[in-house]
Formats: C-alpha cells, sequence, structure tokens
C-alpha cells in the first residue's frame, strides 16, 4: 500500500525594503511621511542610548548591558502598532521596543544600573519587567493574552526572545497552549544568528525558525528582520488575526546582533570579522535612510538635527539618572508582596533597629574585571548605581 501524504506546509519570507533602499510596491504599507520619520528617529534614538550605555558600563557607571545594534527595524516595526493596554513582555535586548513604548530613557539606565525601580512602567502602559532567563517570559506572555480573552478584551501579548529560546521547554509549552485555545498571542523571534556564541546552525537542524510554528498548529512566518516594513506587516497581519479570535503567530525576524552579546562578552571569539561587515551592509538604519530619501523625506541636515537631538536626550536621561537618590534597603522586604506578612514584618523590623537611620544601600565600587581583552576593558572604577527618581509619580505601581 502506497503511503499517503499526512501533512505539508510551506514557511514564507517576507521582504519589502531591501538593503539598496528598493521597495515592492505591491507589499509597502501606506503609513504616513510623519510617521515614517517617527519610526526613523525612535532607531536613531535606540542606537545613541546603546552607544551611551557601552561608554558607561566601561565607566562602571552601570551594569552589564546587552546591545540592541542592528536589531533596531525588529522592534520598532512591531511596538509601534501596538495600544498601551496591550501586553508587551521583553527579554534582555529589547531598550528600542521599550523606548517605544514611553519607558523614560533614565528609567532603562535605572535598571542596567541595577535598580529595579527603572522597571516600573508608564502609567498605564502594559510593559512586563525585562526577562534575563532565557524563554522564562513565553508563557507569561501567553497567560496575559489568555486572561485578556476572559475578561472579554481585544488586546493582544507581544513576546520577545531569541533563536536561543526555541530550544527552551517554556517556547514549546507556550505554542502548543496558545495554539490548542487560539491565544491572542505573537511570538516574535529576533533570529540573530547567535545565542551568546552558540550559532544558529548549531541552535537547530529546522531550515527556518517560523516552521516550529507549524507543529502547533500556529500561523508561522519568517521576515527580513532588517526591514522595518517587511516587520510592520506581519506584525499588522498577525494583530488583526489574533483580535480576531483565530489565534497567535510566530514571526521568526532574521536578523544579526552587530554587536557583543552584552559587554561581558567578545563575539571576536567566535565570529569572522568579515562576517560582521557582510551584516554592516544590511543595516537598517542606513536602509531606511534610503527609503526616506527616496520619498523626499531625508536629508543630511535632517539626519544631523535628529542625531543631535537624541544625544541630547540621552545626556539628559544620564543626568538624571546619576541625580536619582539611592534606594531604601527596606524596599527589599516592603515589596516582597502586596501586602507584608508576620515573618518578613518581623524580619524587616530586626534590620532597621540593626541599622538605625541608615536605611540606604551602601555605595560600593565596580570591581575591575579579572579578564582581559577588548570586550572587558573598563575605565576607572565608579559608583554602580542602583536608583530611580524621588518624585511620588514615578513610584506608583499601574493598577491594571
Amino acid at each position: 500500500m502506497p503511503f499517503k501524504s499526512a501533512a505539508s506546509f510551506e514557511v514564507k519570507f517576507l521582504q519589502v525594503l531591501n538593503e539598496k533602499g528598493e521597495v515592492d510596491s505591491k507589499l509597502e504599507p501606506r503609513i504616513s511621511g510623519e510617521r515614517l520619520k517617527q519610526f526613523y528617529e525612535w532607531m536613531v534614538l535606540a542606537r545613541v542610548f546603546d552607544e551611551k550605555a557601552i561608554a558607561l558600563q566601561r565607566q562602571g557607571r552601570i551594569g552589564t548591558y546587552a546591545s540592541v545594534r542592528g536589531q533596531e527595524a525588529c522592534q520598532v516595526g512591531s511596538a509601534c502598532l501596538l495600544n498601551d493596554l496591550d501586553w508587551v513582555f521583553p527579554a534582555f535586548r529589547e531598550n528600542a521596543a521599550l523606548i517605544v513604548r514611553k519607558t523614560p530613557l533614565k528609567n532603562l539606565l535605572l535598571y542596567w544600573g541595577g535598580d529595579e525601580r527603572g522597571s516600573v512602567p508608564p502609567l498605564g502602559v502594559r510593559n512586563f519587567p525585562v526577562a534575563i532567563p532565557v524563554s522564562s517570559q513565553i508563557p507569561h506572555a501567553v497567560g496575559a493574552a489568555w486572561a485578556c480573552r476572559l475578561r472579554n478584551e481585544k488586546n493582544v501579548s507581544l513576546v520577545y526572545f531569541g533563536d536561543g529560546a526555541t530550544s527552551r521547554g517554556d517556547f514549546h509549552e507556550a505554542l502548543n497552549f496558545a495554539g490548542v485555545f487560539k491565544i491572542p498571542v505573537i511570538f516574535l523571534c529576533q533570529n540573530n544568528q547567535y545565542a551568546i556564541s552558540v550559532p544558529r546552525s548549531r541552535q537547530s537542524a529546522a531550515q527556518t525558525l517560523a516552521q516550529k510554528a507549524v507543529a502547533y498548529g500556529i500561523e508561522g512566518i519568517q521576515v527580513d528582520g532588517n526591514d522595518l516594513l517587511a516587520v510592520y506587516v506581519s506584525v499588522q497581519e498577525a494583530l488583526e488575526r489574533a483580535r480576531a479570535g483565530k489565534g497567535p503567530t510566530l514571526i521568526e525576524c532574521f536578523t544579526y546582533r552587530l554587536g557583543d552579546h552584552t559587554t561581558s562578552d567578545d563575539a571576536k571569539r567566535y565570529r569572522t570579522e568579515s562576517e560582521v561587515e557582510e551584516w554592516k551592509k544590511k543595516d537598517p538604519l542606513a536602509r531606511f535612510e534610503l527609503y526616506l530619501a527616496s520619498k523626499k523625506l531625508f536629508s543630511k541636515e535632517y539626519q544631523s538635527e535628529v542625531l543631535e537631538r537624541a544625544q541630547a536626550l540621552v545626556d539628559q536621561a544620564v543626568q538624571e539618572y546619576e541625580s536619582v537618590p539611592l534606594p531604601a534597603v527596606s524596599d527589599l522586604f516592603n515589596y516582597v508582596a502586596a501586602q507584608l506578612d508576620a515573618n518578613v514584618s518581623m524580619q524587616k523590623a530586626r534590620y532597621l533597629e540593626g541599622v538605625g537611620a541608615q536605611d540606604v544601600v551602601p555605595v560600593t565600587p565596580v570591581v575591575a574585571p579579572l579578564v582581559k581583552g577588548p570586550a572587558n576593558q573598563s575605565s576607572k572604577p565608579g559608583k554602580k548605581r542602583v536608583s530611580l527618581e524621588g518624585s511620588s509619580k514615578a513610584d506608583e505601581v499601574p493598577d491594571f
């Protein structure tokens, strides 16, 4: 008896704007000129912030930092489509997305400086805190989206993660659950070709990561992650499908991390300079500049103006960050739960009795790295910040 086909599938690839700035007019989304310029300005701001954060880390003024350079289109092209009541679940490289989601630059610096108060989202904006453990945020995104559906809300969850997360159990469990119950969630995988030093070729034998959607009965697509327009189109369609009750989508953004994994990494140890140079030719900012120029929305004067404005905003954020008062150690007790139980209250009382009025985190110098190398070079040790602003508004926790 001959075999019959049990199933078949196809993985589509979407590119709207190529690295030469040439656009497929049939696929080009309708976006106003002002909105296109806003996308560009967000990407520039994210890159300027990135450069400053790396410099601050080298000077011991923030902790380990994860660069977003090269992945700006993935994040701006997706986050720009969400409303404030949609949920965003970032991993640890989503600074550009969080900028679009109204997070003050000062708060981003606070987070990277070790102060969790920097994770407090803007009031009324549903941003979850950064998730450092790889893939742990993916089931959370499904849960929040499921809650929205149970409450008859038309809101959607969008969760960011990298190619390495697709090898974790959290990823598979989340996709399986979301597929079975048609949860309104978008899984956005930024395939930047490396999970720290593990190349994509060693991560999975699958031809694409997008095809993992097939196993769970959900939509999947691979897009050019350095093409903001392709990301925009794919996320827009996924949002429409999710809000209409048609379930989740897995979007694989095929992109590249131009910098080190973090400031504690040295990518030269596991990838070649020629490889990086080839990907620089596909830089999402340079590509978008060509696109804006073709629409007569770009000039050298405009480019300089945007850059200067971004640098001023970042410099101001650094001043604000470093002017924030240090937090009280008693916060460790106060925010364990919504209300202190008897055991934690007793611990807090004993702590305060022991330190008296000195309820402040001590400032300690950053320890110089033991391993020499370009990724571990550090300027003179400085203060390691752990703080936030004194205004009562900044300390309010949104009531969702």
